[in-house]
């Protein structure tokens, strides 16, 4: 595939050249964003795989804090430490037991995982290109006459 990119690469006006490069350049940043969501979702999954297992280990009738927004709590009393409530996005929630609300966080982590590495593989094909860009870039400089390039001192 390199071959065939830098083969159209070779017979492209500097213009095109430099629209090539502002696309890739959008596509290298909304990937990052892309790549950086799925990290803090990552994060927050572990967090909660986490929390259910010290929330398991915690006898019924315990007193805690629970969290109805990220920055409100209100108190509390552990009725059922093997039934939760699992958020699945868009304000739903859905009640499992332990073991299935675990199962549910480590499928989306793979599943989150998974999109990751797809990304990346991405995002490394976009810089390959840039690198093209750069290189016909260099070419047309290097192939112009000595006496049109101009020097800085």
């Amino acid at each position: 595939m390199a071959m065939s990119v830098r083969g159209e690469m070779e017979k492209l006006s500097v213009e095109q050249l430099k629209a090539v490069k502002e696309q890739t350049d959008l596509e290298v940043n909304l990937l990052q964003d892309s790549l950086n969501n799925i990290r803090t979702a990552t994060t927050s999954l572990e967090l909660a795989s986490s929390a259910l297992h010290d929330l398991s280990l915690r006898p019924t009738g315990k007193k805690m804090l629970v969290p109805l927004i990220a920055s409100l709590y209100v108190p509390g009393t552990l009725q059922d430490p093997d039934q939760v409530l699992v958020d699945v996005g868009t304000g739903y929630f859905i009640e499992k037991n332990m073991p299935q609300a675990k199962d549910y966080c480590d499928r989306k982590i793979n599943l989150l995982k998974s999109n990751f590495e797809q990304l990346v593989e991405v995002k490394v094909l976009l810089f390959v290109n840039l690198f093209q860009y750069f290189l016909r870039l260099l070419g047309l400089v290097i192939s112009l006459p000595s006496f049109l390039l101009i020097y800085e001192i």
